[in-house]
């Protein structure tokens, strides 16, 4: 029930029953931060609030659900919830890690951008001294498909570089920091100018195969491709093109399509291609994050206060 004096639900009395599963390593952690934000720790039966705490199975919560009657909130591990799709319904509020993440992910981003454009990858191959190769971060054009924390942070830790920064994104709401919003529909205008071309948005149904053929025609031979969203934004057969025949200057891939990349795949092998194996943010970094992040909602759902990364069932993310 509401309170009619600020649209808020009132604080509660009794602590709010949560219940962690699967039983999997980060567990622990979790179930702390259920009781440092004031909840009680309770088995499904019981519970009200349900964190999931392994991102490799999905596939076991519908299970776990169906031994939760009572449960209104599910927290999910991670920003990117495709695995979680087809298990949204609208008669709870699922929230996810959206946020969470982002400054660890922006950083990794710029670690990147710096390898590709400075040549460090290809540097970090030779076997004899070579000439100079490499273009500044400094002063470049940057476009950032994306307008959420991740590209918030990026925006943040690239502000020393006096980058000039075009966002694209599902509108042309202006994002603080950057010099241009463009919407998704006109990216190619994006791409034209584009010393680093960043991707750092949710994967659906609008943003599948977002990086194709045209894409990368558009952007200039020494652009550098940065992808650590999901790995079928980008069709993988046009990207392999364009690096082949040096229509773009490389790509620095953090998520791939498919994935994991299968050995002997060409782009293993390329010399301006960067392949890390989806950690731009590694458990060590996330659990502490993501348990300062479930800690939050408990207080907030105690306090009757709105929960942070709330996903819209409608749109998917």
């Amino acid at each position: 029930m509401k309170d009619e004096s600020d649209g808020r639900s009132p604080e509660r009395d009794s602590a709010p029953k949560v219940s962690v599963v699967p039983k999997s390593g980060r567990v622990e952690s979790l179930e702390e931060a259920v009781l440092l934000g004031g909840g009680e720790l309770s088995d499904l039966a019981e519970a009200e609030g349900l964190v999931w705490a392994d991102a490799t199975k999905p596939d076991e919560l519908p299970a776990a659900l169906a031994a939760a009657p009572n449960v209104r909130w599910v927290g999910l591990p991670y920003a990117g919830i495709e695995p979680y799709v087809p298990y949204l319904d609208s008669e709870r509020t699922w929230t996810c890690a959206r946020g969470v993440y982002s400054t660890p992910v922006a950083e990794h981003v710029v670690a990147l951008a710096l390898g590709g454009l400075r040549h460090i990858v290809g540097y970090s191959r030779e076997r004899e001294w070579s000439g100079p190769v490499g273009r500044n971060l400094v002063g470049a054009n940057v476009t950032i498909f994306g307008a959420g924390g991740i590209t918030e942070e990026v925006i943040r830790l690239l502000a020393p570089f006096n980058c000039s920064i075009t966002v694209v994104r599902r509108s042309t709401d202006p994002v603080p920091g950057a010099s241009t919003t463009i919407a998704l529909d006109r990216r190619l205008d994006a791409l034209t100018n584009a010393d680093v071309v960043v991707l750092a948005l949710a994967l659906t149904d609008t943003t599948a195969g977002v990086i194709g053929a045209a894409e990368l025609a558009a952007m200039p031979d020494h652009s550098w491709l940065v992808n650590v969203a999901r790995g079928g934004h980008v069709q993988t057969d046009a990207l392999v093109t364009a690096l082949e025949s040096g229509s773009i200057g490389g790509a620095a891939l953090d998520v791939t399509d498919p994935e994991p990349l299968p050995a002997g795949h060409p782009l293993w092998s390329m010399p301006n291609v960067v392949i890390t194996p989806h950690i731009a943010n590694t458990p060590e970094m996330g659990i502490p994050l993501l348990a300062d992040h479930i800690a939050d909602n408990v207080a907030r759902l105690r306090r009757g206060d709105d929960l942070l990364g709330v996903i819209d069932v409608e749109s998917g993310y």
